[in-house]
């Protein structure tokens, strides 16, 4: 197999690419890899999509930076049964490799080129995929700021998603829209204070949003949030920041919390929503699970997080309503 390394030289405190391919020249088992450096936003996907067009031998691509660069190499792989991925979680957000314990996991690089497959769901909105959550609501408006304060002083790095937070307290404590999930209207009010789409259980660096998330069920978990005043905002926090949230009584008058295969969602102009982190405006999106749709290699080391039950799954399920995007 063919080993590519995908690394995003603009993610992190500074650039992996001399400690990665140390690593990968002292491994005592050496294996056939290549280190790619993306030049621009998109360009790993870009050139993820090319590689796969054009050779047919079997290939591991690595993301090596945060969620933006994981979700670029996820929409770069879909599509070509020959390719798979993993990640050396090396960016300033890693929230997707939380679900199985925690980026050091996936450092360690004889036990990631050696990882074992499985596959896993992926979320599809038009022809984007994301593999860990598409939110809105509140999360736009802290995703938005996010993205303006990361590279700042204080306010950004690590404390870029508490910086978005404030903000948004500000701004975005109700957002009108409508989401169905299955058929079924969650939010007759059409206002909502937050929600999340999700395959994996985290978001915004340690929020726990979806703790009964199993990436590969074949099912999206949905959490929706309505409107509540600023004091009650700041009393529950902790609790949706722990994942205590669906077992919290307090919880229950503001949350819904449904599993489903389709979210629809309606809303006014000026509307955004995150998938993975980058943001897009639209006003009448689908969100739909698309079930096994890439493999995805898993550190011999890692383990799930409990879900309700997570099983490895390493042959392609028998799904009817698998069927991707051409690439």
């Amino acid at each position: 197999m063919k080993h590519i390394f995908i690394i995003n030289p603009a993610a992190g405190k500074e650039n992996s690419y001399e400690e990665i391919q140390t690593q990968l020249l002292a491994l005592a088992d050496p294996v056939d890899f290549e280190i790619y450096q993306t030049a621009a936003p998109g360009d790993a996907t870009s050139y993820v999509r090319q590689y796969c067009q054009t050779h047919t031998e079997p290939v591991r691509f690595y993301a090596c930076g945060g969620d933006g660069t994981l979700n670029e190499v996820v929409n770069g792989v879909v599509g070509f049964p020959h390719a798979s991925l993993s990640c050396y979680p090396c960016g300033s957000g890693n929230d997707f490799v939380k679900y199985y314990g925690g980026k050091k996991f996936f450092f360690n690089l004889d036990e990631l080129v050696h990882a074992k497959e499985e596959y896993i769901d992926l979320m599809r909105v038009g022809d984007r995929y994301a593999i860990n959550a598409t939110h809105f609501g509140f999360d736009s408006c802290v995703a938005k700021t996010m993205m303006n304060v990361r590279r700042k002083k204080l306010i950004g790095g690590k404390n870029a998603y508490t910086t978005g937070v404030v903000v948004g307290l500000v701004k975005a404590m109700k957002n009108p829209c409508r989401v169905t999930v299955d058929g079924e209207l969650l939010n007759p009010g059409g206002t909502i204070l937050l929600c999340t789409i999700a395959n994996g259980q985290f978001v915004g660096g340690s929020f726990r949003c979806a703790p009964r998330s199993v990436d590969n069920d074949g099912l999206l978990e949905v959490c929706l949030v309505r409107p509540v005043s600023y004091v009650t905002f700041l009393r529950l926090i902790g609790e949706y920041s722990k994942g205590t949230h669906l077992d919290d009584p307090r919880f229950e008058k503001y949350l819904e919390y449904r599993r489903g295969k389709t979210v629809h969602i309606e809303a006014p102009e000026g509307f955004l929503y995150s998938l993975d982190g980058e943001l897009y405006p639209d006003t009448d999106f689908t969100v739909e699970v698309v079930p096994g749709a890439v493999r995805f290699g898993v550190p011999a080391s890692a383990r799930p997080l409990p879900g309700d039950w997570h099983e490895a799954k390493t042959q392609p399920p028998e799904v009817e309503d698998a069927t991707l995007v051409e690439a």
